[in-house]
C-alpha cells in the first residue's frame, strides 16, 4: 500500500494520486467526518470495485462528493429547497439525498434513483475533487459493518491487502458520520443525525422536514 502524508504532500505525489483515480484506482483518503474510499464515479469497475472492497452489499448506495452546486447540479436534481440548505451549510458535514440525473449509475444509487452528495469542508478532499474535476466516491473506507475510520492507521488495519493508495490525513478531530437528509421525500426526511441537528435543519428549511428511521 502506498501512503503519502496529507500535511506534506508534493504536486508530484497529488498528481501521482490524481492519474491513479483517472486509470479507474481506489484510495483511501480523510473527509471532514471520516476516512473514505475515493473512485472515479463515471467508472463503472473503479465504483464495483469499491463494493468489493468493502465486502458492501451492491443494495446499499454509494454517496458522492462534489465542490460546488455547479458540481452537484451535473448528477442530481436540486429543488429550492435543497440550494437553499446547501448555500448555508455547504461545505460541511451535510449529506443530501437527491433525485439522480441520468448520467449517474444505478450502481451508485443501488437502484433507488436518489444519490447522496456533500460538498466536504476538508483541504485535501476538496482539492482533490476540484482537481478531478467531477464527482468522487466516499463511502467510508472501513469493511462493511464496521465502524467508520477515524485514523489512517484503521484504515489499514481494516484495508490492508485490498486497498493500493491511502493519504494519511492524521486522526479526524470529530469523526463520525455526516448528517444524512433525504430530499427524494416530501417532507425531507433525516434518515442520520451527525454535526448538522435536527433542530438546525428545522430552522433553516421552517419546519418542514421530519425524523426517519435509517434502516441500516
Amino acid at each position: 500500500m502506498q501512503i503519502f502524508d496529507a500535511a506534506n504532500l508534493s504536486d508530484d505525489d497529488f498528481n501521482h494520486i490524481l492519474e491513479f483515480l483517472r486509470e479507474g484506482g481506489e484510495i483511501g483518503f480523510p473527509t471532514d467526518t471520516a476516512y473514505g474510499l475515493g473512485a472515479d464515479a463515471s467508472n463503472e469497475s473503479a465504483v464495483r470495485r469499491i463494493f468489493e472492497i468493502k465486502g458492501r452489499p451492491e443494495r446499499k448506495p454509494i454517496l458522492l462528493l462534489v465542490d460546488s452546486l455547479v458540481m452537484a447540479a451535473r448528477i442530481a436534481r436540486m429543488s429550492k429547497l435543497a440550494r437553499t440548505l446547501a448555500r448555508r451549510l455547504w461545505p460541511g458535514p451535510l449529506t443530501m439525498v437527491l433525485p439522480a440525473m441520468s448520467v449517474v449509475s444505478e450502481t451508485l444509487t443501488a437502484g433507488t434513483g436518489g444519490i447522496g452528495v456533500r460538498w466536504p469542508d476538508a483541504p485535501f478532499a476538496s482539492r482533490l475533487v476540484g482537481a478531478f474535476g467531477k464527482p468522487v466516491t466516499a463511502t467510508s473506507a472501513n469493511l462493511s459493518g464496521m465502524p467508520a475510520a477515524a485514523s489512517a492507521d484503521e484504515v489499514r488495519t481494516q484495508l490492508e491487502g485490498q486497498l493500493e493508495m491511502l493519504v494519511d490525513g492524521g486522526t479526524l478531530p470529530a469523526p463520525g458520520g455526516s448528517t444524512v437528509l433525504d430530499f427524494t421525500q416530501k417532507p425531507p426526511a433525516l434518515l442520520r443525525e451527525g454535526p448538522v441537528s435536527f433542530q438546525r435543519l428545522s430552522e433553516l428549511l421552517g419546519g418542514k422536514i421530519r425524523r426517519s428511521v435509517d434502516p441500516e
